[in-house]
């Protein structure tokens, strides 16, 4: 668990320093520095997405891959859609706002920060922990740090820590809320390594990088400003991107 304990402390880190300092930096600068991560995230979602499609595709699935992303993501986000996933995070991120109402902490960026574009906690929250959750980063690097090797959730723990500071400076305490879903989910993966070890086949891992990198591509239009996806019910794409993977990659 100490990659998992280690993820946490750098968003909680990065939160504070965003925190610190973003109200030090006039709203252009902070706008320009938040665009600029939204972008990076889009070049790394297209990055990772196009490097698992072109995995997939020297599997068995071959021509087939191309159908593996969009079937998963028409599929999981009908799924996702009908059981309300993002319904649910921002219900949950709403309970979150509620419950620290009224700490000055997580109040609205336009009542720490005079002039700045209202973000709200939930979108904090949201956005976050999509971005810290979605991806095969998230499921090798518990997985190796559960069985005693945390060396690639120590890189994801840089990564993270680094968007934390730049979301933190326009979403505010939200963003170390994330921590939540990262514990959960990576704590999880962590436990359960030896079961999950031997299903990561390469054609599975593939899948993951497939389908989450897109996910990660959809966070990224987002925070640049160019369209907003509803990403949040597409994630169970996936998993039906591993599964399929798993059985005929």
């Amino acid at each position: 668990m100490i990659g998992v304990l280690v993820n946490v402390g750098a968003v909680l880190l990065g939160t504070a320093v965003g925190l610190l300092f973003g109200g030090l930096i006039s709203e252009k600068l902070r706008d320009i520095s938040f665009r600029a991560v939204g972008l990076s995230v889009l070049i790394i979602g297209i990055s990772m997405s196009l490097g698992g499609l072109k995995a997939l595709g020297a599997s068995h699935l071959g021509n087939f891959a191309p159908l593996v992303l969009v079937g998963s993501l028409v599929v999981g986000g009908i799924f996702g859609e009908a059981v309300g996933i993002e319904r649910g995070l921002e219900r949950f991120g709403q309970f979150l706002q509620e419950k620290t109402a009224k700490i000055p902490l997580f109040a609205p960026a336009t009542e720490n920060q005079p002039g700045a574009k209202a973000h709200t906690l939930v979108e904090g929250f949201v956005t976050a922990s999509l971005l810290f959750c979605v991806g095969a980063m998230t499921i090798l690097g518990s997985i190796q740090s559960g069985l005693g090797d945390p060396s690639l959730l120590y890189l994801k723990s840089l990564l993270d820590g680094i968007a934390s500071v730049a979301l933190a400076t326009s979403f505010g305490a939200g963003v170390g809320l994330s921590v939540i879903p990262v514990i959960a989910i990576q704590g999880a993966i962590a436990l359960g390594a030896g079961t999950i070890q031997p299903y990561m086949t390469v054609p599975v891992i593939a899948g993951l990088e497939c389908v989450g990198g897109a996910l990660i591509l959809a966070i990224g239009l987002d925070l640049t400003g160019i369209k907003r996806l509803p990403y949040g019910n597409m994630l169970p794409g996936v998993l039906i991107a591993a599964f399929i993977a798993g059985i005929w990659g």
